[in-house]
């Protein structure tokens, strides 16, 4: 019988205000972690910021916004199953949307999150399109990070061939100058400052002193499946979004989010803000000030639509 979940209580990163953990365990035993940061001057009305990753990532790709977000709002970054601090589960065809929807149903509930904004970058802004089967009621707005209902296929075939693929370095600076010759087209303006920063949010030190990507490689096994998300509409839940605030940040070198989509989302959607990152591909990091400037006016516009409501 697999076990019940249950909550694990939040344990302090750093002096508040600053990062906690928070675990849960899902139906079939997996620990799900996610990283807080909640400011005492944040209002206790204002909406949570729930903030989900791509493929391969985890929330340690939004620690940035602490420092202009976390005073102003309460920031929920999940690890999904298989990433970070979550533990990978037995079964690696529990790697797929439906799944990932009912964990994070699960970290919603132990964080004791009543209403929120989601942020999803790539994967994560397909899984916040499906949130609103569950949880439509619940949400103040959505932010859509260089994805849309339609996958570009050079994207789709990059992603699929670059996941699971092995990295084992010897140092820090090894790891940046692979991923950067990896990515380079992606990010052309950094420099390696920024790629070593890249290179300890995706990876971590194995337990034999190397560097390893902080996923399993397994995530990549359901992701490959030609068929392996067989069903699902994205242009359907992306149409559930009507009536709410919606901003979608595209890339301008994206090879994921075309312009010809971006073009149509917004024909569908009339009430979405549409803005393009200039000079990254897919997906922009939300420090770049284009979209930082964006994404603050976006969350500040709906903290007064909520308090007016």
């Amino acid at each position: 019988m697999p076990q019940l979940p249950q909550t694990v209580a939040a344990s302090p990163l750093a002096p508040a205000p600053g990062w906690q953990r928070g675990y849960v365990f899902s139906s079939d035993n997996v620990r799900l972690c996610w990283r807080e940061h909640h400011a005492p001057t944040v209002p206790c009305a204002r909406p949570a910021l729930l903030c989900l990753p791509g493929l391969t990532r985890n929330g340690s790709d939004f620690a940035h916004l602490a420092e202009t977000l976390g005073t102003g709002w309460r920031i929920i970054a999940p690890d999904l199953r298989g990433r970070g601090e979550s533990g990978w589960p037995r079964d690696s065809l529990s790697y797929v949307p439906l799944t990932y929807l009912r964990d994070l149903s699960l970290v919603l509930a132990a964080a004791a999150v009543p209403r929120f904004v989601v942020l999803g970058s790539s994967l994560g802004g397909l899984l916040a399109l499906r949130m609103t089967t569950a949880h439509r009621s619940a949400m103040a707005g959505v932010v859509l990070n260089d994805i849309g209902p339609t996958i570009e296929p050079g994207g789709l075939m990059r992603l699929r061939a670059n996941v699971g693929r092995g990295g084992n370095w010897l140092t820090w600076v090894h790891a940046a100058r692979d991923l950067a010759s990896r990515n380079a087209g992606i990010y052309p303006d950094w420099g390696l400052h920024d790629w070593l920063a890249f290179a300890k949010r995706l990876c971590r030190v194995s337990q034999q002193g190397r560097i390893v990507f902080d996923y399993d490689p397994r995530i990549a096994e359901p992701f490959r499946l030609p068929h392996g998300d067989a069903g699902a509409d994205d242009w359907a839940a992306f149409h559930s979004l009507k009536g709410l605030p919606v901003l979608s940040l595209r890339a301008e070198l994206s090879d994921v989010l075309s312009a010809e989509t971006h073009l149509r989302m917004v024909q569908r959607l009339d009430t979405m803000v549409q803005v393009t990152v200039p000079r990254v591909g897919h997906a922009p990091t939300l420090a770049e000030p284009v979209a930082a400037a964006a994404l603050r006016a976006f969350l500040e516009a709906i903290a007064q639509g909520e308090e007016q409501s």
